[in-house]
């Protein structure tokens, strides 16, 4: 996974931000997580997306408008990859949705 700060377009746009606690269960994770940023960065309205682990897992993915959003969540591939994560990978999760109303960059 890319350890990158993404490169998104001015505001607005929306951030998808997913929190979690993982289980001890590791088998398959890694490579599914990176099937997702590759499979999530082909869906139209795909901004980027950063992810961090310590304990606390989070990743924030952006996109373009709520549509995007809800067709990234309603894709096959993807929820194969939630169910998975409900049933071994995932200890607890939240997902929050957000519109980013500015930014700036250093």
């Amino acid at each position: 996974m890319s350890q990158d700060i993404a490169n998104t377009p001015p505001a607005p746009y929306y951030a998808v931000i997913f929190t979690n606690l993982r289980t001890a269960v590791d088998e398959g994770y890694g490579d599914m997580a990176e099937k997702m940023v590759a499979l999530a960065a082909q869906q139209p309205g795909f901004l980027g997306v950063e992810s961090a682990r310590d304990g606390l897992g989070i990743t924030v993915s952006y996109w373009k408008d709520l549509e995007s959003i809800r067709a990234w969540k309603a894709n096959a591939e993807h929820q194969v990859a939630q169910q998975l994560g409900h049933a071994k990978w995932y200890a607890a999760f939240k997902t929050r949705i957000a519109r980013v109303e500015r930014d700036y960059a250093f």
